[in-house]
């Protein structure tokens, strides 16, 4: 049976309107990232069984904003954490990107590397479909989690998607079985 995911990213962040890559630190979310946290769960209310979220600070607070006082279940997950940029956590959304593809398997110093971001979020997706068959469920996360979305389920490859802009929109639509 099928599991049916909707992905939305964190809402705008403080550090993503300065132009830095949070990477594994909290991060906060802007004012409009917190209208934006607001809208979505407007948009998604009802839609959803469960919202499974990273346990970083930006998509804990989506995900509170979003959905605290629904009674809608929110399951915190550290797998569905960004790539670790180690050293690099903070550092200049340039800088970070410049790397990325020297980052595909060789990992950021103290960090990790794509694939293993990838992997690490692709486990969380096997246990999804375990536990989760015939229902729709709502994964607040980062690059890394879409990613590995894109590849398990529409057979991207990384090689691409590390150079391919991260455009945002309101959600992504997949299917796993």
């Amino acid at each position: 049976m099928t599991v049916h995911v909707v992905f939305e990213t964190h809402a705008l962040s403080s550090d993503n309107e300065r132009g830095i890559a949070t990477g594994w630190q909290d991060g906060a979310l802007s004012e409009e990232g917190r209208r934006l946290a607001r809208e979505l769960g407007q948009r998604r209310r009802g839609e959803v069984e469960v919202v499974f979220t990273s346990d970083l600070g930006r998509a804990v607070e989506t995900a509170e904003l979003a959905f605290g006082g629904t009674g809608l279940r929110v399951h915190r997950d550290a797998r569905l954490r960004e790539c670790d940029y180690g050293e690099l956590n903070g550092a200049p959304v340039e800088r970070v990107h410049g790397e990325r593809r020297r980052r595909l398997d060789a990992p950021y110093p103290h960090g990790e590397s794509w694939r293993g971001a990838v992997q690490r979020v692709d486990g969380f997706l096997d246990e999804l479909v375990d536990g989760w068959q015939g229902s729709r469920v709502l994964v607040i996360g980062h690059v890394a989690t879409r990613w590995a979305l894109d590849i398990r389920v529409d057979g991207a490859v990384l090689e691409e998607l590390v150079d391919a802009d991260f455009a945002w929109r309101e959600g992504w639509l997949y299917e796993l079985d």
